[in-house]
């Protein structure tokens, strides 16, 4: 069932965790045996990802999604570079006109996070029908349904070499990079507390920061609509190492 709808990454944490549990419980003398020791790991397979869309793929996948819940998720995730939990769980009252702010209880690294959105960011939010406290799905939790959507995406792409959801963030950031925006305004934007955020320096980083970001997301939203309308950039890419 996780499989089915979060994917053999999260199936193999929930096995981990479940394992865990069972070892901590017969430490403590509450059970006799841990059963997930004899279950298949979903996560076997899995390695390391390094996927990183290139400007065609990625303007194929904007064009492919619909305009529905799933479809504006994965554009503003293109266009913002934030994690999947962040956008799909995205609640009307962390969004303030053209700002949205991650709590620090929603976040990864439980670090509040704020975005100032370009317009065509800003405008995908604004086509989202009201239907309660969270912006995507019906349920109250926020968006659930990925499999069958990204399935669906899947099979409208094509023959696009395999690719998650996860991989558009990756893909932002090096799209960031090779249109010449700073590393640290980079990680500034994907919430990084690592690097040039890392320890004090980073407390008082924060506000200087977020200007360079702003400028930042609308930069890369003007690169992102250039590739889309197939119109030629302006800017003169950065070699990959």
């Amino acid at each position: 069932m996780i499989v089915k709808e979060y994917g053999r990454a999260a199936a193999a944490r929930a096995r981990s965790t479940l394992s865990s549990l069972f070892s901590w419980s017969m430490r403590e003398g509450l059970c006799e045996a841990n059963p997930v020791i004899g279950t298949t790991d979903p996560g076997r397979e899995l390695q390391s990802r390094d996927r990183v869309l290139g400007d065609a793929e990625l303007a194929a996948v904007w064009r492919a999604v619909h305009d529905d819940d799933f479809g504006r998720i994965v554009r503003l995730l293109i266009l913002t570079g934030t994690r999947r939990a962040e956008i799909s769980g995205l609640r009307w009252d962390e969004i303030t006109g053209n700002t949205i702010t991650i709590s620090a209880a929603r976040s990864k690294n439980r670090k509040m996070h704020t975005l100032v959105l370009p317009p065509m960011a800003s405008q995908i939010l604004e086509s989202v029908p009201r239907r309660g406290d969270h912006v995507f799905g019906k349920y109250g939790k926020g968006f659930a349904r990925w499999a069958f959507h990204a399935d669906k995406l899947r099979a409208r792409l094509g023959q696009m070499n395999p690719w998650t959801l996860h991989d558009l963030r990756r893909s932002a950031a090096t799209g960031m990079a090779e249109i010449g925006i700073a590393p640290h305004i980079i990680e500034a934007v994907l919430n990084h507390v690592s690097g040039h955020k890392a320890g004090v320096a980073g407390i008082y980083n924060r506000a200087a920061y977020a200007e360079p970001m702003r400028l930042a997301l609308q930069r890369w939203a003007d690169h992102v609509a250039r590739i889309v309308e197939g119109r030629a950039s302006n800017v003169t890419p950065l070699r990959r190492a």
